[in-house]
């Protein structure tokens, strides 16, 4: 891919396809970047299989005396001694990098450093060695870097705003480097490329606010970027040193460069730099959530820019360090995002089980609550199709036939759309003034769709995007990059404000959560109500290391469902939340008050609620908006560290503790009214599982029946558990075969969180 001729524009009929860019192997150039020296050996015997060709010119070694001789001839017994117990010593060598070495030569002795990184082939292993001259600058900065990325890390600990951490880091990456210009360089969803930060010299044009075409960085140039976190382009005119023989002599595959950081680049990329005035650069990979979020993008204008090891290295920790921020500001926002639409979805079932109006009337406001679809996700306007009607919030058009023709045909249970004239063209030309379409369709015709209007987005690029120029090097045509980067302006039409994931998440979680309240209102058969409850329970336990919990619900010996319920899940905080809960009476009624009742109780938890306070919050959603007689619950917090747990009894029989010898004792808990009459003053109650022991909770079916009265019960269940293992999943359902009694009309529940010895 070298110019050996000069490059000139094919005709006008020639033709290539520039997602061809995209399928060059960049991770095996078969070269490296000259300012310094490569050498790949077999592990086990250090005999030198690869060797880049520039050595000749550095050292004055011939490649061909190298190959297939020991290391030791290379850079003498003595520093081979050194490598040898570096590897030996150490499994993670990139971790330790670099190994600073003093290597013999015909000038005598030169200092390196050796970057070192094993490269599995097969059943061996090759140890690549590069090695790079030290320079006075790496001595003389070396004890300033600790310090440096220690006050980068305090300050971008201090802030939450994401635009104020990309400042934070373009200057100080910038003051570490001496870049002439340092970019944050955000992608979009689509890996367009915005700069959202800089900092730059004096004179230098500013490229803050500019928008780059996702392919000036390939699919899998971005692949490589978040597996090699730093790639250093020194001289953007460098001639590429071969790496020979380039090719394993076993597999016959080129040698694999991904983490070498002398290794070539594409020689359409350092046109493209050249291209922009580019002499030297440097880019710094961020990542949040495990996906590549964007770069630290350093160019050099001024000439080319060579930065030792360690300065890269600091370099690389504070991207690291912005990375990890990044992520917990995601995160952040996602518990935030999570914990109101969680509540919203309360909310909104609430509201749907008002019988009094249509489920549609329910999401759009009209039922007592006045929360409405709008309010789970922001868009100008809603529809609720169903019953041979289309109720409406927000700003909607005026003919809504065709989207109620649309949704009530057959199609995916979730759609949605920013682009709703290029997707959907008919269905846009009869919603005038919509660009964005977010739908769930429900049973029975039913669906909710939500209404985004057009968002016009003028975006500034750096240069015209995808604008290709094809040229012929000796006689072979390729794509060569753009020459011109002028600000160039264009207006983005018929889109939207796209959806979010969690947005799509959100309602297809009320897509879920509503059939339940479909299947009330249809009056279902028993097993209806059956599968209702079954849903809810957890599809999986949580698997929290050092515990073992194992739950188990069965109906009652006529099969009718009743309104037990157990649930558990990871808190805000850290700590475990075990429920168990039990509805008054049977059916499809009992199983839908449960499913609310469960729903509303994750909810306040999840807000960061103490079971107390869940447990006050869930008894004033039973007694403010639920038409049904009372359920009981237990609700426990653990800590999953120290073991201690924080209770909350209302109405419900008291949990069972057990020992580490196994001896089984009934909790002296307090215990509130039942959810849908309590106090509003729900107790709680401390105790602490030893390692060994367990904590019991189960529901009054398990203990109270026609032929066992309570107190019969409760000791039937302490006796059952005296010589069983906690730890062992058996033991529940041997409990339970124990305890049940087969004349009893109650459904039963148990839950054992056991703690390890």
């Amino acid at each position: 891919m070298r110019n050996d001729a000069s490059p000139s524009l094919l005709p006008t009929t020639t033709t290539l396809d520039p997602a061809t860019c995209a399928l060059e192997p960049i991770h095996v150039p078969g070269a490296i970047q000259p300012h310094g020296l490569l050498v790949a050996v077999d592990e086990a015997t250090l005999v030198i299989e690869h060797v880049s060709e520039n050595i000749t010119d550095m050292w004055g070694h011939a490649v061909d005396d190298l190959l297939g001789v020991h290391l030791a001839e290379l850079i003498g017994a003595e520093t081979t001694a050194q490598v040898r117990h570096h590897v030996e010593t150490f499994v993670e060598l990139r971790a330790r990098n670099p190994l600073p070495l003093q290597i013999p030569t015909s000038d005598g002795l030169v200092d390196v450093d050796a970057v070192l990184h094993r490269l599995p082939l097969g059943t061996r292993t090759l140890l690549v060695i590069e090695l790079e001259p030290t320079t006075d600058l790496a001595a003389s900065t070396f004890p300033d870097l600790y310090q440096t990325v220690r006050h980068v890390a305090d300050m971008l600990a201090e802030l939450r705003d994401v635009d104020a951490m990309a400042e934070v880091a373009v200057a100080e990456v910038r003051a570490l480097t001496g870049f002439d210009r340092v970019m944050v360089y955000r992608f979009t969803e689509n890996y367009d490329g915005e700069v959202v930060a800089e900092s730059r010299a004096a004179g230098l044009e500013p490229f803050l606010g500019l928008r780059y075409p996702a392919s000036d960085i390939p699919a899998q140039a971005r692949a490589l970027y978040e597996k090699s976190r730093v790639r250093l382009i020194t001289d953007a005119r460098y001639t590429p040193a071969r790496v020979l023989p380039g090719i394993d002599r076993a597999t016959g595959e080129p040698l694999d460069l991904t983490h070498a950081g002398l290794r070539s680049v594409s020689p359409t990329h350092l046109e493209y730099l050249r291209n922009m005035g580019v002499a030297a650069s440097m880019s710094v990979s961020l990542m949040s959530e495990g996906r590549l979020w964007g770069l630290i993008t350093c160019h050099h204008t001024s000439g080319p820019r060579h930065l030792p090891f360690g300065v890269r290295s600091a370099a690389e920790f504070i991207g690291t360090t912005l990375s990890e921020r990044l992520s917990a500001r995601a995160e952040e926002t996602e518990v935030q995002i999570a914990r109101r639409t969680e509540s919203t979805l309360v909310q909104l079932l609430i509201a749907s089980r008002d019988a009094d109006r249509t489920l549609g009337e329910t999401l759009t406001g009209q039922a007592a609550s006045g929360v409405t679809l709008l309010d789970l996700v922001p868009a100008v306007g809603a529809v609720a199709v169903g019953d041979g009607r289309c109720e409406t919030v927000g700003t909607v058009p005026d003919d809504l036939e065709a989207l109620r023709a649309w949704v009530e045909a057959p199609g995916p249970e979730v759609v949605s759309s920013g682009r709703l004239a290029a997707d959907h063209p008919e269905l846009a030309a009869a919603l005038p003034g919509v660009a964005g379409i977010l739908a769930v369709r429900l049973p029975e015709q039913r669906a909710l769709v939500w209404l985004r209007a057009e968002d016009v987005e003028v975006v500034t690029w750096a240069g015209r995007p995808n604008e290709h120029r094809i040229v012929v090097d000796g006689g072979v045509p390729r794509i060569a990059p753009r020459t011109s980067f002028d600000r160039w302006t264009e207006t983005v039409r018929e889109t939207s404000v796209p959806w979010s994931d969690q947005q799509v998440q959100a309602v297809t979680a009320l897509r879920r959560r509503l059939l339940e309240t479909l299947l009330l209102r249809s009056r279902w058969n028993v097993q209806a109500a059956r599968d209702v409850q079954r849903s809810l329970l957890p599809a999986r336990l949580p698997q929290v290391p050092g515990w073992a919990l194992e739950a188990r619900y069965r109906p009652s010996a006529g099969g009718e469902v009743g309104g037990d319920w157990y649930d558990a899940l990871i808190l805000p905080d850290g700590r475990l939340a075990i429920v168990v809960g039990d509805v008054a009476g049977h059916g499809l009624a009992a199983a839908a008050a449960m499913g609310q009742l469960r729903n509303a109780l994750r909810a306040y938890l999840l807000r960061g609620d103490s079971p107390a306070e869940a447990v006050r919050w869930t008894d004033t959603v039973a007694q403010r908006t639920m038409d049904f007689g009372m359920a009981t619950v237990v609700v426990a917090a653990v800590d999953i560290t120290s073991g201690e747990v924080e209770l909350t009894v209302a109405g419900h029989p008291r949990p069972l503790t057990l020992a580490a010898d196994g001896s089984a004792d009934l909790l002296d808990a307090d215990a509130d009214r039942p959810l849908g009459i309590g106090t509003g003053h729900p107790p709680t109650t401390r105790v602490r599982v030893e390692p060994g022991g367990a904590l019991v909770l189960y529901s009054d079916g398990l203990v109270d029946s026609r032929e066992t009265n309570l107190r019969a019960g409760l000791a039937r269940l302490v006796e059952a558990f005296d010589g069983h293992d906690a730890m062992d999943p058996r033991t529940v359902d041997v409990v339970l075969d124990l305890c049940r009694d087969d004349s009893s009309v109650d459904d039963v529940t148990l839950l054992v969180l056991a703690r390890e010895p």
